[in-house]
């Protein structure tokens, strides 16, 4: 019975009931005043008729004529329905159905409340009404009691009322309080399995949209986030194991050669040379996991400032022209003029840095990459609207992605077929993915048949803003790559 009380269902139920019998009172209050004022008026009016009639009696037909109407009227009426008393100058009755003129009423035309006893019907709360005929006096009353039966049903109708709602407010509270348990035991029943590790486990929703089957569905895709992440962290995990293992295998193999055939010193600093490469490709996969979790933390936006993106470009082009002509591929550039933006230009290098080396890594010989910077009309962006923005593309005319992979790539050590063969460890477009999410932005892979296009686009920024200065853009390259 506790627990019973205790439901939020019923109690909030009770508290519906509560307020429906409050606001009948107070709609029942002003009626019971406004019906009291009317029959309290419409008394009144009787009495002040019946006084008129028996006045106009003793204008045409005298005191004697008034004495036999009374007495007449007296003898027909039920007892005790009307009170009529007609006396002398000194209160000395002459006709009616009290015996004395009422103690507590003064011979003073008016309306007067009065209590008197009526022969055959006991005493009575009346309404009665005082008028002078010359030196006669004249008292008209009507007992209170006529309209008690009216004033019961009211008060029986308003204790009717307020137990049908009282009844009819507990039996919901209890059907609801029986739906919510259903809903909440299955709510716990979901979580539970969650904490015991069924992660695929879903709140059941209904076709109706309530607010709990609101509330489910939103529950329902943080469970499905919370798994994807899960699995991530898990296919994270892996990945990590799998491509550090390849590089400390070589280190440990290379070590314990040096240890066990202690090669000539030239020999020796070529192994060593090897070792310390594959602890700079370790390096490398932890630098770059330590990024994407500054970035994914939000660090990063403390380093926003307004650059100048084509600049930025220009110098992330030139920095791999070298590399670019050893591999006989043509790397062009193209720019609508300076396009300022507000971002980090470190992480912009970095991202941009790595869609080149992708870039340059798929490329045929005798290839092209081209990047570009252009300038598009205003539009909408993570962070709301803007005047327009700032893209930037590198397209090359290599082997492409398969549409079937384009959502892969993206994902941290992904690796797809056609890059088995080539360096890297896989976080290369998941580090650019993620800089473009901070930004506001999204990589946008696209076909160029043959060939890929990556496109990043940044929202413009007015250059004479209050901003810290930017870091120059060959330095952000540099410090990127």
């Amino acid at each position: 019975m506790t627990s019973m009380m205790r439901s939020s269902a019923l109690s909030l139920a009770l508290g519906y009931v509560a307020l429906g019998i409050a606001a009948l009172i107070l709609f029942a209050a002003p009626l019971w005043y406004a019906w009291q004022v009317t029959i309290q008026e419409g008394r009144v009016e009787f009495l002040q008729a019946d006084a008129q009639r028996l006045t106009d009696v003793f204008r045409r037909d005298g005191a004697a004529g008034l004495k036999s109407f009374i007495d007449a009227r007296v003898q027909m009426q039920i007892a005790g329905e009307r009170i009529l008393l007609l006396t002398d100058a000194s209160l000395h009755p002459i006709a009616g159905n009290l015996p004395a003129w009422p103690a507590d009423v003064p011979p003073i035309p008016g309306n007067y409340t009065i209590r008197v006893a009526v022969a055959n019907h006991g005493t009575q709360t009346a309404l009665a009404h005082v008028a002078n005929l010359g030196t006669y006096k004249l008292l008209v009353g009507r007992d209170n009691a006529l309209f008690a039966p009216l004033q019961t049903h009211f008060w029986y109708g308003l204790a009717a009322a307020i137990a049908v709602l009282s009844v009819a407010g507990l039996l919901i509270g209890l059907m609801t309080r029986r739906a919510l348990l259903s809903r909440v035991d299955s709510i716990r029943q979901t979580v539970s399995a969650i904490i015991h590790g069924d992660l695929q486990h879903r709140l059941p929703t209904q076709l109706h949209d309530d607010e709990l089957n609101t509330l489910s569905r939103t529950i329902n895709g943080m469970l499905e986030q919370i798994e994807l992440l899960v699995h991530g962290v898990r296919n994270v995990s892996n990945s990590i194991a799998h491509d550090l293992r390849t590089p400390l295998a070589e280190l440990r193999s290379r070590l314990e050669e040096l240890a066990l055939i202690r090669p000539p010193a030239e020999q020796a600093y070529a192994e060593i040379d090897g070792a310390v490469a594959d602890v700079d490709r370790v390096i490398r996969i932890f630098d770059a996991l330590l990024r994407l979790a500054e970035i994914d933390a939000g660090l990063r936006r403390s380093g926003f400032v307004a650059l100048d993106v084509a600049d930025l470009a220009a110098n992330a082009v030139e920095f791999y022209a070298p590399a670019a002509e050893l591999k006989g591929i043509d790397l062009a550039f193209r720019c609508d003029g300076s396009l300022w933006v507000l971002g980090d230009p470190i992480l912009l290098a970095q991202a941009l840095s790595n869609l080149i080396d992708n870039a340059l890594k798929y490329a045929p010989v005798n290839g092209a990459i081209e990047v570009g910077v252009q300038k598009h009309a205003g539009g909408k962006h993570a962070g709301g609207e803007h005047a327009g923005s700032a893209e930037i593309t590198v397209s090359d005319n290599g082997p492409g992605i398969a549409d079937s992979e384009k959502a892969k790539v993206v994902q941290r050590f992904y690796r797809g077929d056609a890059s088995r063969g080539t360096p890297g460890v896989g976080l290369g477009l998941s580090l650019a993915q993620a800089v473009a999410k901070l930004h506001g932005s999204a990589l946008e892979l696209s076909d160029r048949k043959p060939g890929l296009r990556v496109a990043l686009n940044l929202a413009l920024d007015a250059p004479g803003a209050a901003l810290p200065a930017q870091q120059p853009a060959a330095g952000a390259v540099a410090a990127a790559t």
